[in-house]
């Protein structure tokens, strides 16, 4: 293998990273790994469990691949691959990646028993009745009335809003989280004023107006001119 390291091990505070070279063939490298891993680090069986960092630079590793590595440094009785990094993502995962950032825009009534699933935002011209539903993977943005099941960030992210013209849904939701329907005094059904939904530093929803979405949420907008 001559003087070039294929694999680098460093170490850090919450364990070790093992740094991938992306320029040689795979069946090298994997065979480099197991030799410095059988050579550098000795596992014995009261140590405790070492988190491992694997970064493969600009090398694609297929999931097999990926399997693989975690099942070769697993090998070594404590320790475990928390994440593999790769600069390279497939064609499937950056078309996935683009449609979550774009915006989906309906005109419309979301009536009773209908669900509208998107993977990115979604702006609703109209009102949602109760029984509908909308599950979005991004912001979800009414310009009417919520009156059912609002589902923002429905993959897992929590930093996702839902802001609506009138506030009145069955259910709100984001990420893992849910609220159900806040009690209403007969006066909130006459206010005008919109509002909008977030999760807290308590991890609860909770709603609120609209005008605090940009101190709470200040990346919302992408807009570079000032205000």
């Amino acid at each position: 293998m001559g003087n070039r390291q294929n694999v680098m091990i460093k170490g850090t505070k919450d364990g070790f990273i093992l740094k991938l070279d992306d320029r040689c063939g795979y069946d090298l490298l994997k065979e480099e790994l197991i030799e410095k891993l059988a050579v550098q680090y000795k596992a014995m069986d009261d140590q405790h469990v070492i988190s491992v960092k694997i970064e493969a630079g600009n090398r694609f590793l297929t999931e097999d691949q990926q399997e693989e590595l975690r099942e070769i440094v697993k090998s070594q009785k404590s320790l475990i691959v928390d994440e593999i990094q790769s600069n390279v993502i497939t064609v499937d995962l950056a078309e996935q990646i683009i449609r979550q950032r774009e915006m989906s825009t309906i005109a419309g009534i979301v009536r009773s028993g209908q669900v509208i699933d998107v993977e990115g935002d979604f702006l609703l011209i109209g009102d949602v009745n109760p029984g509908g539903m909308i599950r979005a993977g991004g912001n979800i943005y009414i310009l009417g009335t919520l009156k059912g099941i609002a589902h923002a960030g429905c993959y897992g992210n929590e930093d996702a809003v839902i802001a609506a013209s009138q506030m009145l849904p069955s259910q709100l939701r984001i990420s893992k989280y849910l609220n159900r329907a806040p009690d209403l005094d007969k006066n909130d059904y006459d206010s005008h004023e919109m509002e909008c939904a977030y999760i807290d530093e308590t991890e609860q929803i909770v709603v609120d107006r609209l005008q605090v979405l940009r101190h709470i949420r200040p990346f919302i907008t992408n807009y570079k001119g000032g205000m």
